[in-house]
């Protein structure tokens, strides 16, 4: 635990080199503690010493070390209160009613993104733990069918089919039937297993020369189940933060997003807000990066996640802050529509 001058120093040289993205000299500390810049030279060197801050190789100036990020989030904001003017536009976002809630999420994703100048990510819930209602087939033309599958929770996912000259309607309709019967109350995670199993029995067999389109139809349909859906924005910013004007370092950070590997670092299973600061990620090209993640309760007991992605100089104060009123806001979202 550092002494409360410590704290202050701590403080000072975190909230000044997110806003300059340079190393922190005493000179500059003296001025807002009206304390000598021997002083603070010595606290730095204390502070250094303990892990909470490094020296760079070009200045004299310190920067705050992952530890020193860490315990500024955990000791020293818990003590501070977000700023509620932050919300004002987020407020009106909420407030239209006449918005559908993916156009509200995105929005609101949008504003989060330039309120911080990171990359803003929505994770929406999955319906992979969601079980089987209903299956329906819905014939469009001669040769055309949807087949509609719908869970306990509400999904709805589709897949058309052409069906073949050799298909009759009639038979096709007691395929579904059938599937119906089999699948009805079986955890979405489950249904390809099963499906595979069932088709081996007596019962199914009579259906066989269906079985390759009816069966793959569904599997795919059900397999989207699995798929979380998302929505990235703000990838660019990056191009303005000096951490990545090593165009090396900027080419591996859209590289982990265009290959969809930064939703590794995401945390969807943590209660509260959890902040993943530099090498804690597991993806190597985000190691100069921080994640603030929380997760926001939708219908059925599922939940989403939304994620702020930033360089490690990061404004935690006002993330924080914002990713908690979102979170707040989302789930009364899903409570009210």
């Amino acid at each position: 635990m550092l002494n409360e001058r410590q704290e202050i120093v701590l403080k000072l040289i975190v909230e000044e080199y997110v806003k300059s993205a340079e190393p922190v000299g005493s000179r500059t500390l003296s001025k807002q503690m009206d304390v000598s810049p021997a002083t603070i030279r010595n606290e730095m060197s204390d502070l250094e010493d303990l892990g909470f801050l490094e020296k760079t190789h070009t200045s004299s100036g310190r920067v705050p070390s992952e530890k020193g990020y860490r315990y500024y989030i955990e000791t020293i904001l818990a003590k501070v209160e977000g700023d509620s003017n932050e919300f004002s536009q987020f407020d009106a976002i909420f407030e239209n009613r006449e918005s559908e809630r993916e156009d509200v999420i995105k929005e609101a994703i949008n504003l989060l993104s330039q309120a911080t100048n990171c990359t803003a990510i929505a994770l929406g819930p999955n319906a992979y733990n969601s079980r089987v209602k209903k299956v329906q087939l819905i014939p469009l033309k001669d040769t055309l069918a949807l087949i509609l599958v719908i869970t306990n929770m509400g999904y709805v996912e589709s897949k058309q089919i052409t069906v073949s000259e050799d298909m009759e309607m009639v038979e096709l309709v007691k395929v579904i039937d059938l599937l119906n019967e089999l699948l009805a109350d079986t955890p979405i995670s489950q249904v390809s297993e099963k499906l595979h199993y069932e088709i081996e029995r007596q019962k199914i067999k009579e259906l066989l020369k269906y079985r390759e389109t009816i069966v793959d139809s569904f599997i795919e349909a059900f397999s989207k189940f699995a798929q979380t859906k998302y929505y990235l924005t703000g990838s660019s910013n990056m191009l303005y933060q000096p951490e990545f004007n090593d165009i090396t370092k900027l080419r591996e950070f859209l590289n982990t997003i265009e290959n969809n590997e930064i939703f590794k670092i995401v945390e969807t299973n943590s209660e509260g807000v959890s902040v993943k600061i530099g090498h804690e990620n597991t993806v190597t090209s985000m190691r100069d990066c921080t994640v603030v993640s929380a997760n926001y309760e939708t219908q059925g007991g599922e939940h989403g996640t939304i994620s702020v992605v930033g360089p490690t100089r990061m404004e935690y104060r006002k993330v924080i802050a914002l990713i908690k009123y979102l979170t707040r806001h989302l789930t009364k979202l899903y409570e009210d529509k």
